[in-house]
């Protein structure tokens, strides 16, 4: 299996940081550590809402060339430009130049989607307008028409359009595109895919950015405990301790 397209990310503090890009516990963690490496070719970024995952995300997507509301490097649609200026503050190291790819975000597929039909490439994508498919279907027809072996995916919460079937479909096409040399870098709170086997999982924390092990994830262990005994979180949850 060849080297990362995507293999370190090194930090450049110099400039002025936008003030919210300062509370975020993944800029903490770059100005400390000055670099972040990835030695998989599938990484999962792990954690709370608000610990910079997408963030981070979105900056190594626009570094690479990606439009920020996700596609492949020719798209060059944009509705409101509210991605942040951290992708200026990062140098992405990679071994080679991948010859395909595509940033996907959960939130601007139909925009995404609009962009395909307005430049009448349906074709490349299955020959169905999005738009007329179901959202998980809209995002398998991407996955199994325009992702390759050896290109680079950058992906924003994909399971937020899957149901748990369709994430174990989209979890084997994962597993076999990255066998052939494509690179993933997916942001997800799915205790499915993130059992991937052979991937990485960057756990982002107020403590900084670490590597963990799938069944000492956070997604994992309250997963496991809720569907082992759902009514007895639920009493937990739910119930007046009075």
């Amino acid at each position: 299996m060849p080297a990362q397209y995507v293999s370190k990310l090194l930090f450049d503090d110099a400039g002025d940081t936008p003030s919210y890009l300062d509370d975020l516990p993944v800029i903490r963690h770059l100005r400390r550590a000055g670099e972040l490496a990835f030695t998989k070719n599938v990484t999962f970024f792990a954690g709370e809402n608000g610990s910079g995952k997408s963030t981070l995300l979105e900056a190594i997507a626009v570094a690479c060339g990606f439009n920020a509301e996700g596609g492949t490097r020719n798209f060059r649609f944009t509705t409101r430009a509210t991605h942040s200026a951290l992708w200026r503050q990062i140098r992405v190291i990679r071994r080679d130049y991948a010859p395909d790819g595509f940033f996907l975000r959960a939130e601007s597929l139909y925009n995404t989607a609009s962009y395909i039909d307005e430049v009448q490439a349906v074709g490349s994508y299955g020959g169905i307008s999005l738009h007329d498919q179901s959202h998980g279907e809209s995002f398998l027809a991407i996955v199994e028409n325009r992702f390759h072996p050896g290109g680079l995916y950058l992906l924003d919460e994909p399971e937020a359009a899957l149901s748990p079937m369709r994430q174990l479909t989209f979890l084997a096409e994962l597993h076999e595109l990255a066998k052939t040399g494509a690179q993933f870098l997916i942001a997800t709170h799915s205790p499915i895919l993130m059992a991937c086997p052979d991937a990485e999982i960057l756990f982002f924390s107020e403590d900084g950015i670490s590597p963990i092990p799938y069944r000492d994830t956070p997604h994992y262990r309250l997963t496991r405990q809720f569907l082992e005994n759902p009514d007895r979180m639920l009493h937990y949850l739910l119930d007046d301790p009075d």
